[in-house]
C-alpha cells in the first residue's frame, strides 16, 4: 500500500516523505508532554530515538514555519525547544448538567484564561452553544488574542457519544439526538473534538493529574450521573459504539429503585448527588449535596449513612471494573468527590468486599483536578488534535 502527499505524489511508507511528517508528531508530542519544563535537542533526540541530525532538521523547518521557537544553550544540541505561543490557540468546552466552562490555551495546553456560568440543565443546544461562543469571546479578548488565532476545539459532554450523536441522556435532553461534532463545526467554524466528560476527566487526570504516571486507569465522575473513563496502555477506551464507561447503568439489584434509565436498581440510582440529595429532603428540604456534606460533618447520622452507603455501592460498582481491567489506580472525581476521605474509605470496603483478592489493594484517590477535570480534559484533546506539521 502507498501513501499519497499534499501535492498528489506517491510515496511508500518507508520513504523519506512518508517518515517525515511522522518524525514532526513525536517531536511535538514530546514537547507538548513537557510543556512546563525546558527541552534541549539532545533530549528530544534520546527520548524520540531520532537521530541528532533529524533532529535538527525538524527544529530548523518547525521553527521557519513559527511552530517552535529555541532558546540557546550549551551548543547546538544544548539548545532549548518550546512549542511557540505565537503558534496559535485552543480551546475547551465543557458542558455539564448546570455549568459551562471554557477555556483558551496555547498549543502546549498551557491555560491563559478560563470562564465559568450556570446553565439550565434542560437548555437546548443552541443556547449552550450561544453561551460557549460568548465566553469564548470574553476570554480571548481578556487573554488579549482573536478568534483567527484559534486552531482547535475540545467538547465535553455528560452523555453517551456514538458516532459524534448525543444518545439518550437525562443529563442534557436539549442535546439529545444531535450531531454536537456536526452543530459545533458549524457554530465555531473550527475543527471540534467531542468526548463524554468522563473521559476526558480520565485524559486529564491522565495526563496531569492524580494518575501521572498510570497507564491502566478507570476515573469514576459521580454527580448528576455516575460515569467512568477508562485509559487502557495509555489509550482512552471508547469501545465500538462510543459508550465505554457507563458505569451508572450497572445493575446491582434486579428488584432495586427505578432509575431514570427506565431500569432498577442501577448504580446511578444509588449513589448520585441528586439521589443522596432527595434521600436526605425530609430533614434537609431543599439541600444540596454540598449541605449534606456540611450536614455530615456536622454530626447528621442520616447524612453520614447516606454518603457511607454511597461510597459502598460505588465501590461494589467499580469492583466489576477493576476486576475486567486490573487498573493501577481508581481517580474519584466529580461532584460527590468532594466529600472526601470518608467517602474514599467507604469506596474502598465496598471494593474489598467484591473485588479478586489479588486486586484488593487497588490504589483509590480523589482527582487532583476537581470540578476542572473535563474541562482540562477538553483542552488536551483539542492541543493534542491539532497537527502541527510542514511539509
Amino acid at each position: 500500500m502507498t501513501a499519497t502527499g499534499g501535492r498528489g505524489e506517491v510515496h511508500s511508507p518507508g520513504s523519506t516523505a512518508s517518515l517525515r511528517p511522522a518524525n514532526q508528531r513525536r517531536v511535538v508530542d514530546v514537547l507538548r508532554g513537557r510543556a512546563a519544563e525546558p527541552v534541549t535537542q539532545a533530549e528530544l533526540a534520546r527520548v524520540t530515538g531520532l537521530a541528532s541530525g533529524t533532529i535538527s532538521n525538524i527544529v530548523r523547518a518547525l521553527t521557519a514555519a513559527g511552530l517552535i521557537e529555541t532558546e540557546p544553550g550549551s551548543g547546538r544540541r544544548g539548545t532549548v525547544v518550546r512549542l511557540s505561543r505565537d503558534a496559535g490557540l485552543v480551546v475547551g468546552i465543557d458542558v455539564g448538567h448546570s455549568h459551562l466552562s471554557v477555556a483558551v490555551a496555547d498549543l502546549s495546553a498551557q491555560l491563559l484564561v478560563e470562564k465559568r456560568r450556570r446553565l439550565a440543565h434542560d437548555h437546548r443546544y443552541e443556547e449552550g452553544l450561544d453561551l460557549a461562543a460568548s465566553l469564548l469571546e470574553e476570554a480571548l479578548a481578556e487573554a488579549g488574542h482573536d478568534w483567527d488565532e484559534v486552531r482547535t476545539v475540545g467538547l465535553g459532554l455528560p452523555a453517551p457519544i456514538s458516532d459524534d450523536v448525543v444518545r439518550s441522556s437525562a443529563i442534557l435532553p436539549g442535546w439529545v439526538g444531535v450531531n454536537a461534532q456536526g452543530v459545533s463545526q458549524e457554530r465555531f467554524l473550527r475543527p471540534v473534538h467531542i468526548d463524554n466528560d468522563a473521559n476526558l476527566g480520565a485524559l486529564a487526570e491522565h495526563r496531569i493529574g492524580a494518575a501521572r504516571g498510570q497507564d491502566q486507569v478507570v476515573y469514576v465522575k459521580v454527580s448528576s450521573g455516575v460515569g467512568a473513563g477508562l485509559i487502557v496502555d495509555g489509550k482512552i477506551r471508547h469501545g465500538a459504539r462510543g459508550t465505554a464507561g457507563e458505569i451508572g447503568h450497572l445493575t446491582l439489584d434486579e428488584q432495586g429503585p427505578v432509575c431514570r434509565c427506565g431500569s432498577r436498581g442501577c448504580l446511578e440510582a444509588y449513589a448520585s448527588t441528586g439521589t443522596i440529595a432527595e434521600m436526605m429532603s425530609a430533614q434537609l428540604p431543599g439541600a444540596t449535596i454540598d449541605d449534606v456534606f456540611e450536614s455530615a460533618r456536622s454530626g447528621n447520622v442520616a447524612a453520614s449513612r447516606l454518603l457511607e452507603d454511597a461510597g459502598i455501592h460505588l465501590g461494589w460498582g467499580l469492583a466489576t471494573v477493576v476486576n475486567l481491567l486490573n487498573p493501577g489506580v481508581v481517580v474519584v472525581g466529580g461532584d460527590l468527590a468532594r466529600a472526601g476521605e470518608p467517602l474514599l474509605e467507604s469506596i474502598r470496603l465496598g471494593l474489598r468486599r467484591h473485588v479478586l483478592a489479588d486486586a484488593g489493594d487497588t490504589p483509590v484517590v480523589l482527582s487532583q483536578l476537581g470540578d476542572r477535570a473535563s474541562m482540562l480534559g477538553a483542552v488536551l484533546l483539542a492541543a493534542e488534535r491539532t497537527d502541527l506539521v510542514v511539509g
